[in-house]
């Protein structure tokens, strides 16, 4: 069970060919009910057949050097190797019976018998740890007491310098492992992104909760507010309006025939007062970018509101941009909204 690392040679990370061969005649249905063993047991049964000699460029158990340079990997792509198989090392070691985690384990077993600080997982992680989990679980036995003059967690005094270089350098430290803190923290499954948002959670703790303020509400395409002015935007096929023609409460708009009109319509408030304006000259242009439509639109009252509005034609399929121009008596300067608007 070699498992290869780029930074050696070639010759050095030749992975043996027998692995768990020991193993491969006792697999079978029964395995499933068995207890999962621990990796000195996987060792003792197959591994060590190669990985104590260094038969075929494995590395030997007990060689630092030559587990180190696999180590910085973690045991994630060192147990992915192991399944896939590389080079000559077949797929699962060449036994199905032993369990990915009967895998790991066998890997932690060999790492830690060759210099390394690992803990041999309990059972093979399903999901992402929270930060906060990984720290309570594995930081905090030296970041909480400062042990081996490791940062505490929550003394930003302390976390700072080793900020310096960036965020990206000191994970890589804690990935390779630095002075007395073991490779990954001694959890060899633990991704990059996993350390990342511990070591971010130990240097934030203690920190006030901001609480993001609420987003705020998506813009209405049909409203603009301009110069204290609510300017709401409408418009309704002609089709439905001469539908409702003859009947009782019906629209008494004049009507043009043909297709592709709508009747489009403005709506004015006070802004501090909320009271409807009633006093306005509404002008509309309305364009697709090669034709344009100009029209005052009508005061139209029912029902105690007041609004303008006008029929206005639309090619099917066009973007046009429907411009507004309002006027009060004593304002400075006319008021002008846009509004856009694609035909069916």
């Amino acid at each position: 069970m070699a498992l290869p690392v780029a930074s050696v040679p070639m010759w050095a990370s030749l992975p043996a060919v027998i692995v768990f061969a020991a193993l491969a005649a006792s697999s079978g249905p029964a395995d499933a009910q068995r207890k999962e063993r621990s990796g000195k047991e996987v060792v003792d049964a197959a591994c060590g057949a190669c990985h104590l000699p260094g038969k075929d460029g494995a590395p030997r158990i007990g060689d630092a050097a030559a587990w180190a340079a696999r180590t910085g990997q973690g045991l994630t792509m060192l147990t992915d190797h192991a399944l896939k198989g590389i080079r000559k090392m077949p797929a699962h070691g060449g036994s199905t019976g032993v369990s990915d985690l009967e895998l790991q384990r066998a890997i932690v077993y060999m790492v830690n018998n060759s210099g390394g600080k690992w803990i041999e997982p309990a059972a093979v992680r399903t999901s992402a740890l929270t930060s906060e989990a990984v720290v309570q679980q594995q930081c905090a036995a030296c970041h909480q007491g400062g042990k081996d003059g490791a940062p505490r967690i929550g003394d930003r005094n302390a976390w700072t310098p080793r900020f310096a270089k960036g965020l990206d350098r000191l994970v890589a430290s804690a990935v390779h492992g630095h002075g007395a803190m073991p490779a990954r923290g001694g959890m060899p499954d633990l991704e990059r992104e996993d350390i990342r948002d511990a070591t971010l959670y130990m240097f934030n703790y203690g920190l006030p909760v901001v609480v993001p303020p609420p987003p705020a509400p998506a813009a209405d395409p049909h409203h603009k507010l301009i110069s204290g002015l609510d300017v709401y935007f409408g418009m309704i096929r002609a089709d439905a309006l001469r539908s409702q023609a003859g009947k009782p409460g019906g629209t008494r708009l004049s009507i043009p025939s043909g297709r592709g009109y709508y009747h489009l319509n403005i709506s004015l408030e006070d802004n501090r007062t909320h009271a409807a304006v009633s006093d306005a000259q509404v002008t509309m242009q309305v364009s697709d970018g090669m034709s344009v439509e100009t029209k005052t639109l009508e005061r139209l009252a029912a029902n105690n509101a007041v609004s303008y509005g006008n029929f206005f034609k639309f090619a099917s399929g066009n973007a046009y941009n429907i411009t507004t121009e309002i006027k009060r008596p004593g304002m400075p300067s006319a008021v002008t909204a846009r509004f856009e608007f694609k035909a069916p």
